[in-house]
């Protein structure tokens, strides 16, 4: 939907008590609470921003029942403010059209299967084997390689590559860039020099996951590399071969999993945030920006690593110091034997 929508719509729709305001006034969009103007609908989410509320020009603001006493203005009232602005933005995100049919330009092999209502791009490539399933919607320069499904629903903005055997579920949502089934690194070395591990798995993909830009998940050397449903992993993450990722799991920029690693269902890691391969993360696992996870993390819960910013010179005389830690828990385990008091 674009254009406008009233007040007394978005909140009958998003199912929002609404408090004072004229249900006839025109809505057009969303904004902050520092930037909304008179046709716009503000939120308040963090309470460090409540100071802005009384300079706002907001025409309503979503926010929590506690915060909505004594207010003036127009409210919508919701248990977590932050979801119903996403639910209300909705409302107002203008997707490019999508045709039905197959652009002059595409390349389509005569042994690929294209529902009739799905939307091929300018210079798509779509291989032998391949099936594109009803509604699905194909960005210019996209690949689709050998035996790839795209689901239902679907939508690969531009240059989305799938090189061979990925399946993606329904409405799943491929932004620029990204590579889906390329090898894993697998190599073993033999006396003086590498050979290369054949991946002969795939990539599966659940229904409505989100794939950020230049993201690359690497398909199975054995199995498939599987991500369940509702996995939504951010701008220039490595996913290797065979990671299993759990549904409902969101993973920041340039975080890297190694291969084989397994993690659990609606886990959040940070951006930067590293796991080594043949790991087991448990579900509702937090994992905070720039951290490396060494070891398997069997319960629930948040976990750091790294040493946090501080002035350099200070930093250096403590990084001089590491070396002897080792040294000084010796030496205070020695004291505590011989004093035990």
């Amino acid at each position: 939907m674009t254009g406008t929508v009233t007040l007394g719509e978005i909140a009958r729709r998003l199912e929002l008590q609404r408090v004072g305001g004229d249900p006839a006034q025109s809505i057009r969009g969303v904004a902050t609470l520092a930037d909304a103007d008179s046709g716009q609908i503000g939120f308040l989410a963090n309470p460090r921003y409540r100071a802005q509320l009384d300079s706002s020009r907001a025409a309503a603001v979503i926010l929590r029942e506690a915060d909505a006493v004594g207010m003036s203005r127009a409210c919508l009232i919701a248990a977590d403010p932050y979801v119903a602005f996403a639910k209300v933005a909705a409302l107002f995100e203008r997707l490019p059209a999508a045709n039905p049919g197959i652009h002059p330009s595409a390349s389509v092999d005569a042994g690929a299967q294209i529902d009739p209502t799905a939307s091929i791009g300018a210079f798509c490539v779509i291989e032998a084997g391949a099936r594109i399933e009803a509604g699905a919607v194909l960005g210019p320069h996209c690949i689709i390689g050998r035996d790839c499904v795209v689901g239902a629903q679907s939508r690969l903005v531009a240059r989305v590559t799938l090189v061979q055997d990925v399946r993606l579920g329904k409405r799943a949502l491929i932004h620029p860039g990204a590579v889906l089934g390329a090898d894993g690194f697998g190599l073993a070395f033999d006396r003086d020099h590498w050979i290369k591990v054949p991946q002969l798995g795939g990539v599966v993909i659940g229904d409505d996951c989100e794939i950020g830009a230049n993201t690359t998940i690497d398909r199975g050397a054995l199995g498939d590399t599987v991500l369940e449903e509702d996995v939504r992993l951010d701008n220039q993450i490595q996913i290797a071969h065979n990671v299993r990722i759990g549904a409902h799991t969101a993973m920041a920029g340039c975080a890297a999993v190694a291969g084989s690693a397994s993690i659990g269902r609606y886990c959040l890691i940070g951006g930067g945030a590293g796991i080594l391969g043949h790991l087991s993360l448990a579900d509702r696992v937090t994992v905070t920006a720039m951290s490396l996870v060494t070891h398997s993390i069997r319960e629930s819960g948040e976990y750091s690593s790294g040493t946090p910013i501080q002035p350099n010179r200070q930093w250096r005389r403590n990084a001089a110091r590491f070396k002897h830690l080792d040294e000084i828990a010796r030496r205070l385990g020695a004291a505590t034997k011989e004093d035990p008091q």
